[in-house]
């Protein structure tokens, strides 16, 4: 169960009549923030294995994430070359 998930279950499990918070949109905001770093997280590593795939090196995916290959490489290394 991811973070999101979570947040969303412990928001859904609140009683309102023992929570002394009135409204949780507040938090439930962060909980979908908090899935939307997931997705855009999850697209990156994609955007990523597809950059390795179409034959890009690490030195030119480093270069747009504005880190050092190796740090490119370090990151999602793994995971680009499965996909």
């Amino acid at each position: 169960m991811s973070d999101a998930e979570r947040a969303d279950q412990f928001l859904d499990n609140l009683d309102p009549d023992v929570t002394p918070a009135d409204d949780p949109s507040e938090l439930r905001r962060i909980g979908l923030a908090l899935r939307d770093i997931e997705a855009s997280q999850n697209e990156l590593r994609d955007a990523v294995a597809a950059a390795r795939t179409a034959g890009r090196s690490w030195s030119q995916i480093g270069m747009v994430l504005g880190v050092s290959k190796q740090s490119a490489q370090e990151r999602f290394g793994t995971r680009a070359a499965a996909g």
